[in-house]
């Protein structure tokens, strides 16, 4: 027509920022160890059984039942009770009422089916199973009590807190194994455990890649970076539960002998 309205110019739409990183998130794998919805629960019952496992075997069979349970309660949230004392908020088994559910499930199946743990010593299948929930559970409290201390302690010599964030990060992931108090630093007399170490590692790792340039121009770099701890800890923990270690004894033989000349 000649009087025909011109139409206004199409407006350009900015270009997508394309991720190649996007498959470490696209996978069931990464989404499960993400924790969503109630893959939580599951994760928690696996954790507080796996505890269970040990704190049964380590007390004596004559111990009351308030003192295993409490211990129980001490070892599956010792982190999560230390780590909000130092930051003043409340203590995890106070404020996620789930904890304590999880806790009281995995005490009674202990208490009142302990075949039950000697099924889980016994097969590798459910042994694997369990650490691969516990882990998984594990990371989740390293990473929430990392950024929960790096958002509550202030900067000081640095542009961000680095030392507070993961120490406390440590030890929401190995905090259980020094409560009760009266056991000072006995846990770790020989050297720190292996819960401790990848706590330590993991939680520094975390906290230097989220506040460093490392992670710059890295998208949904947050969750990229949990998937990884999360794997880091199933990794370990498996090696450690199925005995995937070479012995001292037998490395030290091996490297002393030598072949004999003719």
């Amino acid at each position: 027509m000649l009087f025909k309205k011109p139409s206004a110019p199409e407006e350009e739409l900015p270009p997508v920022a394309s991720d190649p990183t996007e498959w470490m998130l696209s996978n069931t794998l990464a989404q499960f160890v993400l924790l969503p919805g109630h893959v939580l629960y599951l994760c928690m019952f696996g954790y507080t059984f796996l505890h269970g496992c040990k704190i049964f075997k380590s007390l004596p069979s004559d111990a009351s039942v308030s003192y295993k349970f409490v211990s129980m309660i001490l070892a599956c949230t010792g982190g999560g009770i230390l780590v909000p004392i130092f930051l003043n908020g409340i203590p995890v088994p106070l404020a996620n009422d789930a904890y304590p559910i999880a806790i009281l499930t995995s005490f009674a199946l202990h208490y009142y089916f302990p075949m039950l743990r000697e099924i889980a010593s016994l097969s590798n299948i459910v042994k694997v199973s369990l650490v691969f929930l516990y882990e998984t559970c594990r990371a989740a409290v390293v990473v929430k009590l990392t950024l929960a201390a790096g958002k509550t302690i202030p900067a000081s010599i640095f542009s961000f807190p680095v030392f507070g964030p993961i120490m406390c990060g440590a030890i929401g992931g190995c905090g259980g194994a020094f409560l009760p108090m009266n056991k000072g630093l006995d846990p770790i007399k020989e050297g720190l455990t292996s819960p401790a170490l990848t706590a330590l590692l993991g939680a520094a790792g975390y906290h230097l890649f989220l506040n460093t340039s490392l992670s710059e121009g890295c998208i949904d770099a947050p969750k990229k970076a949990h998937v990884h701890l999360a794997l880091f800890f199933v990794a370990v923990g498996v090696v450690n539960a199925l005995g995937l270690t070479v012995q001292k004894g037998v490395a030290a033989s091996a490297a002393v002998k030598k072949p004999k000349a003719e």
